[in-house]
């Protein structure tokens, strides 16, 4: 086939040619720029920055065989993880996103460690995608130690346990249940050599979540396991695969830390928390009721307000009104509803609740408002 003979351009061809193509030059420089690509990762401890703000990290350290993250604008998911280990030991890796300090490896512009009496509150999201052609568990990890530590291995590990599928279950032994951030967990406490460890396992899989992660650090607390003067120092989400694993995913996390410096929105100005307490009951055989006054003598308002209190042996909580409180014995916390969440400065909030008890009627002990004593 031939080609069409060629016509020269007029002046005004040729200007209008040089517009056109200069009008597409702007309009690719002012086009919206393309969604990040995803990165991998396959070095046993390598780890990349998504959002600007978290760390996803590969932490193969229980097997030599290859394990491979992908990390997303939103979280990670496990692209290869080849090989097994027994399920009656310990996990082949646990593959994470995380917020705050871990083997000296810090998130851009965390404010963790912080100290847990220094925290006013902690919200968390996490969702997960889950596969059935593996052994593993979900695991939401929070560690604590009593020094602000950046590196090595912390005093308390708190494991939340999402999802667990095959033969395998925490350290330790179970101890009881207990109801957190409204949801009832299995209890189990052991420790792995190097820290204790306490761990939350939902009865059923949950795929996705928002709470406070101070709920959990608080129940920890009561239990003996820690202390308001230790520092809270890394919030971390993924997966703890015993066999393959290939496919699992953090969909999405965010962490916030609302530690009360000044500016914070959470907690704006307010450098630590002062409180009252005045608790007048109302007994008779067998049963009582309780008006529970806790006032605010800070100098700042106190958001997302948490009373946490121990009821006396043989004491269970009935109903509640004003606030939410759970479980309904032994070390309890009450939590402002959307109605009440704030006091402020000199200012009260009073809730109720009924029970029973058995024995000898007494009056509850070690108030603690927001992880601080209460007078």
């Amino acid at each position: 086939m031939q080609p069409l003979p060629h016509r020269p351009r007029t002046t005004r061809g040729l200007v209008g040619a040089l517009l056109t193509a200069l009008a597409g030059i702007a309009a690719l420089m002012t086009a919206a720029p393309a969604a990040q690509a995803d990165t991998t990762v396959c070095e046993q401890f390598g780890s990349t920055v998504i959002q600007g703000r978290y760390v996803v990290q590969n932490n193969r350290w229980g097997t030599s065989a290859t394990q491979c993250v992908t990390a997303t604008d939103t979280g990670f998911r496990i692209s290869q993880a080849d090989g097994s280990v027994p399920t009656n030991g310990a996990p082949k890796s646990y593959p994470s996103v995380f917020n705050g300090c871990h083997y000296t490896n810090c998130s851009p512009g965390t404010r963790l460690p912080a100290q847990i009496s220094g925290i006013s509150s902690a919200p968390s999201s996490i969702s997960y995608g889950y596969v059935s052609n593996a052994v593993y568990n979900a695991s939401y990890d929070i560690w604590l130690d009593p020094t602000p530590r950046t590196d090595g291995v912390n005093r308390t590990e708190i494991m939340i346990w999402f999802n667990r599928v095959g033969s395998i279950q925490p350290i330790g032994s179970q101890v009881g249940t207990a109801t957190v951030g409204g949801r009832t967990w299995q209890v189990w406490t052991g420790s792995n050599g190097s820290n204790d460890v306490i761990s939350f396992v939902a009865p059923s899989a949950i795929t996705s979540w928002s709470f406070d992660v101070m709920d959990f650090v608080r129940q920890t607390v009561s239990r003996g396991m820690a202390q308001n003067n230790w520092y809270l120092t890394s919030v971390q989400a993924g997966f703890e695969p015993w066999q393959n694993g290939a496919g699992l995913s953090v969909n999405s996390f965010s962490s916030t830390v609302n530690t009360g410096d000044p500016g914070d929105p959470g907690d704006p100005g307010n450098p630590a928390v002062s409180c009252d307490v005045t608790y007048t009951p109302n007994v008779w055989q067998g049963g009582f009721t309780a008006d529970v006054t806790v006032k605010n003598t800070g100098s700042s308002p106190v958001d997302a307000w948490k009373l946490a209190f121990t009821l006396p042996s043989g004491q269970r909580i009935t109903n509640a009104w004003n606030a939410t409180v759970s479980p309904s014995s032994g070390t309890v916390t009450a939590s402002g509803t959307t109605n009440n969440g704030r006091i402020a400065a000199g200012a009260s909030q009073t809730f109720g609740f009924q029970g029973t008890y058995s024995g000898t009627f007494a009056q509850p002990t070690g108030f603690s408002l927001n992880g601080t004593a209460c007078s």
